[in-house]
């Protein structure tokens, strides 16, 4: 089998990749020439393009490369008619657990929950998270009484946070409901506001990006504008308050694409503070300036707004911003106060 038939059933090495599974698909790379100023993770991203640099180096450190039928080595280089076997792992299905982790439950009924996800908490089970996620914890408080359209992996979750962000999110506790708010995510029927930190002062008190998001061409974990690409996001927002070389800003989502709000600050030249895919620098910046680092990406669901799917009534619900994101914007107005 070729490279690009491989690839067609291994792209999302990086997020389904298990430790404990023997191997079932193999695919072969003959190196066409000596490289001596190139590594080979890198190299071999370019002979893969569908899977990250992170993923290649993972498959080495589990012994699924292999170069002449020796493990190769990240920092090794390239050589004319050299042989490199990738072996890729069989996925496995996971099947989440209840956990009983604490919850801040900020509505519930017999149709749906709305909880204030807490940073650090993945929404749900996925490799290197396969417990302590938002969905452990919902089917323990809810008894397994959660929605099943999602599978066995994902129940109930209609929509989903990243991993640092805070703040408000539903889930639906049985199919009917399900059904009903994913209509109104898929319509955009759904009002989400987000309050978010960003680095840099910005010029504007309010503003809208409206720029395509696809995955980015090159890095395949992260996300970027592309011109060219066919769905479109948008982003309005306005300053809440400027703080030193930095500002709190709300952001409305008109669309709902991956990292929408991170990369569309980024597009605009001012990264989240604390982001650490995207923010890297700025966030550092922020730091050298001011004195205040951001610990982690400084993104907050303030408020979710939808109807009810059982009584239509139009429902609001906002969650306070979490201790350690006010600490920052203490410390940053504390910072302006002294410039």
């Amino acid at each position: 089998m070729g490279v690009v038939g491989n690839l067609a059933k291994r792209s999302d090495v990086d997020q389904d990749l298990p430790a404990t599974e023997t191997a079932s698909e193999t695919t072969v790379v003959t190196i066409g020439e000596t490289l001596t100023n190139e590594r080979f993770d890198r190299y071999l991203t370019t002979k893969l393009p569908h899977i990250s640099r992170g993923g290649i180096q993972r498959l080495m450190r589990e012994g699924c490369i292999l170069v002449d039928g020796k493990p190769a080595k990240p920092t090794q280089h390239p050589t004319a008619g050299q042989t490199v076997e990738i072996t890729w792992p069989v996925a496995r299905e996971l099947e989440a657990k209840p956990e009983d982790l604490p919850l801040d439950i900020l509505f519930e009924d017999n149709d749906l929950v709305v909880v204030n996800k807490p940073a650090g908490m993945p929404t749900h089970p996925g490799h290197g998270h396969e417990g302590g996620t938002l969905v452990n914890a919902l089917l323990h408080h809810c008894a397994g009484s959660l929605s099943g359209i999602g599978g066995v992996v994902r129940p109930g979750i209609v929509h989903r946070l990243d991993l640092d962000p805070t703040g408000c999110l539903v889930a639906a506790k049985n199919d009917a409901a399900h059904l009903g708010l994913a209509a109104q995510f898929k319509e955009r029927e759904v009002a989400k506001r987000y309050h978010a930190i960003v680095c840099g002062c910005l010029a504007n008190d309010e503003g809208e990006i409206d720029a395509p998001i696809a995955r980015h061409p090159v890095h395949r974990k992260l996300m970027a504008v592309q011109p060219g690409a066919s769905r479109n996001a948008r982003t309005s927002w306005r300053v809440l308050e400027r703080l030193a070389k930095s500002t709190l800003v709300e952001a409305t989502l008109h669309t709902g694409r991956t990292h929408q709000i991170r990369v569309h600050f980024k597009h605009i030249g001012f990264p989240l503070a604390g982001d650490a895919l995207y923010g890297t620098k700025a966030t550092a910046q922020l730091a050298g300036d001011t004195g205040v680092r951001a610990e982690r990406q400084m993104l907050h669901a303030r408020s979710l707004a939808f109807t009810h799917p059982r009584s239509s009534d139009r429902l609001t619900f906002e969650a306070a911003r979490p201790s350690d994101f006010e600490r920052v914007l203490d410390k940053l107005r504390s910072a302006k106060t002294k410039t």
